[in-house]
């Protein structure tokens, strides 16, 4: 026996129809198929896939003007692999899979995903349409509504399964690329499991990265949400911008939604808008200048949606991350201006760290430390050369000896610079500029070498009063140390180990602090194996709790833009 009609639910089972009628004149697409014995639904839905599928191909994945199916690729070979039977029903009943399908994608946030990137409203419209059952619709006997139902459920799992695993953010150079036939085929075993179990919950707990930092990130998440306000929508400031009339435009918006201007504003002259941008200044403990700049615009797009979406960018960047991590690795995370020794998992050493200026910043690599140099001498790099020192060599060639720095052949021959003509060249030099050992040198009394094609490094510094900063993107791409002695203990006393394991002689702690001590110049090769990862993570956790990082060169705002624009 049908349920009665439920007069409350005439406007949306209408407007739902109308949606998804929109495009219905394109292609072969049926509008409705109404099936009068409940026992031929499930061929008649096998039927409308195999129909609905192929035209789904030529339309680019589009259901109708409102619906994009997301995994259109998998969403069709997962039909075909069964023979295009309906997999979320059973003779006009929804199965209980599906209503777990609809909790977890209400609840998904706790996992860094978008609800509405999983066709939720649609399937809870559809869902109330079979339940209302009303008499003038047939939306239960409606073969059409049964196969979009059974469509929108299985792209949604499978895009979910996507996002778990693999994230939205495209794979680079230095994260693993995870797109393969073999994993197409176990996101569609993961989507079978779920229609047979419906336990979407410890499925996700398998697809999910078992990296630390992300698990404590996850598990922070339910705090964060609980007092999130995602009521109100914020305009969000792309900068640096491409247009500036556009920006101040956008910029005026904002300032409207914040109630730094009044409502009725549409254009500001500058001192009114200086005025506006001073008071957000104030209020939010800024420098005071009247001008709109990266701090200015990072503090009106820190609301507690930006957040989330720089949470669910995060969490997507650790899922490009390799499976598993050595037992022990020096992590490296720069916008957090820390770097960290771990061991099983636990922090074993900690240190501030100053790193690239976002106009020469540090790279991202994975490497390990191949050697250490006591009392190291710095051979500058030709990008410093062209930007820095050839100006003020032309300006004055006596600038390499007020600065310390010798000028050489490449045979290692001293040149006096004031014999050169500085004024032929431009984008480079014939020779090289070294910096002497000694206390006074840009490297310190210590550098850490890994192999990587950006002649980057760890070292200490002869600037260390710059650790006291909040903002340490300062160099010139090589990562400053401040403990950089209880690193090169943590290393030798490392190869102390191995070589008593390996009964091999090992360089003793003590033969270093002497080096030190005499101020000499020693290369140490290190022989244990210590991995070095350089990352971007703009969020991680201290004490349970969420910490946000300063977007220093401008990649979230970059994977923002490029997945999550329309959040």
């Amino acid at each position: 026996m049908r349920n009665r009609p439920n007069l409350y639910l005439l406007p949306i089972v209408l407007l739902l129809l109308v949606s998804m009628a929109a495009c219905n004149d394109e292609g072969t697409e049926k509008k409705s198929e109404i099936i009068e014995v409940p026992e031929q639904m499930d061929k008649a839905v096998a039927r409308n896939l195999q129909q609905f599928l192929a035209d789904l191909n030529n339309k680019s994945g589009k259901l109708d003007d409102s619906t994009q199916l997301h995994s259109l690729t998998d969403v069709y070979d997962f039909y075909k692999d069964n023979d295009y039977a309906g997999s979320w029903s059973k003779t006009e009943q929804l199965i209980p899979s599906a209503d777990s399908m609809l909790a977890f994608i209400k609840q998904c946030r706790l996992y860094g995903l978008f609800p509405d990137d999983y066709h939720t409203r649609q399937l809870n419209t559809i869902r109330q349409l079979f339940i209302a059952d009303t008499a003038a619709q047939n939306a239960r006997r409606d073969a059409v509504l049964w196969t979009k139902a059974d469509l929108l459920f299985t792209d949604a799992a499978l895009t979910i399964v996507r996002h778990l695993h693999k994230g939205r953010l495209k794979p680079d150079s230095i994260y693993k690329n995870i797109d393969s036939a073999n994993v197409a085929a176990r996101y569609r075993s993961y989507l079978q499991k779920i229609i047979a179990t419906g336990n979407i919950t410890s499925l996700a707990a398998e697809l999910e990265p078992e990296h630390e930092a992300y698990k404590n990130i996850r598990q922070s998440i339910p705090l964060f949400l609980d007092s999130a306000d995602f009521s109100k929508r914020y305009t969000y400031l792309s900068y640096p911008y491409k247009d500036s009339a556009t920006f101040v435009k956008s910029l005026i918006k904002r300032l409207r939604e914040g109630g730094y201007v009044p409502f009725s504003t549409t254009t500001l002259d500058s001192s009114s808008l200086a005025a506006a941008i001073t008071r957000v200044q104030k209020e939010k403990k800024l420098i005071v200048d009247g001008k709109f700049g990266v701090q200015l615009v990072g503090a009106l797009n820190n609301t507690d949606a930006e957040k989330f979406i720089r949470i669910a960018i995060n969490l997507d960047r650790y899922k490009l991350m390799p499976d598993t991590l050595p037992e022990r690795y020096i992590w490296v995370n720069l916008p957090s201006y820390y770097l960290q020794v771990m061991d099983d998992d636990t922090v074993v050493l900690e240190s501030k760290i100053v790193v690239g200026k976002p106009k020469t910043r540090t790279p991202l690599l994975s490497s390990t430390i191949s050697d250490m140099i006591t009392y190291p001498q710095w051979t500058i790099p030709n990008s410093i050369i062209i930007k820095e020192i050839l100006p003020a060599l032309k300006r004055n060639p006596g600038y390499l000896a007020k600065k310390g720095y010798s000028l050489l052949t490449w045979q290692g021959e001293e040149v006096d610079p004031y014999t050169v003509d500085w004024s032929k060249y431009s984008k480079g030099i014939p020779y090289k500029i070294v910096q002497g050992s000694g206390d006074d040198n840009a490297l310190g009394v210590m550098k850490f070498n890994f192999p990587n094609k950006f002649s980057v490094y760890l070292h200490d510094t002869n600037q260390r009063y710059l650790f006291k900063n909040d903002n340490r993107a300062l160099s010139h791409g090589c990562v400053r140390v401040q403990e950089w002695e209880k690193l090169v203990w943590y290393i030798s006393g490392l190869d102390s180990v191995t070589a008593e394991q390996k009964n091999t002689v090992s360089l003793p702690s003590d033969s270093i602090r002497t080096w030190l001590f005499r101020k000499e110049k020693h290369i140490i090769p290190v022989k244990t194996k210590l991995p070095v990862y350089l990352r971007y993570f703009t969020v991680g956790t201290r004490k349970g709790k969420l910490q946000f990082y300063n977007d220093i060169y401008g990649e979230d705002r970059i994977a923002r833009e490029a997945y999550f624009s329309n959040k």
